[in-house]
């Protein structure tokens, strides 16, 4: 393994330990969107808050593996702050990413760059990319109790 797949192990093994904005909050003005993958236990639901036209905060809760719930973890991190329209090509950029789909590698996705050796793992894809198909709806305004 070399030093980079090293470095990316770390950050996933440190958000899904130590996973950052976990914790859905009671608040109607939040669109909340649930994604399940029955074939492996992946259950996760994203909490989205957008005033104006920017991401005052972004939540999850849910389990699955560790791919999964890092992923959630770096999601959440990554978008809160952004502009929709740049969180919207900020995650186009990544599923096309994990998916190993071409993308603009000068597309800055931050520490979500930590998932793009997912592609070489196709089963792993969807680990890596159900909290952000469940956000990408949350910014469509989908149904505010989805399940």
């Amino acid at each position: 393994m070399n030093q980079l797949e090293n470095l990316y192990r770390e950050v996933i093994m440190e958000h899904y330990k130590h996973p950052r904005n976990k914790g859905l909050i009671a608040d109607e003005a939040y669109i909340k969107i649930r994604h399940k993958n029955p074939s492996c236990g992946d259950d996760v639901t994203i909490q989205t808050l957008i005033e104006g036209h920017t991401i005052r905060d972004c939540r999850f809760e849910g389990h699955g593996c560790s791919i999964c719930c890092a992923s959630a973890s770096v999601l959440t991190e990554t978008m809160i702050g952004k502009n929709v329209d740049e969180a919207r090509v900020l995650t186009d950029q990544y599923l096309r990413m994990v998916s190993g789909v071409s993308y603009d590698t000068d597309q800055d996705l931050g520490e979500a760059e930590v998932c793009s050796g997912v592609r070489q793992f196709p089963a792993r894809i969807k680990c890596a990319s159900i909290s952000w198909q469940a956000f990408i709806k949350t910014l469509e305004g989908g149904a505010k109790n989805d399940e």
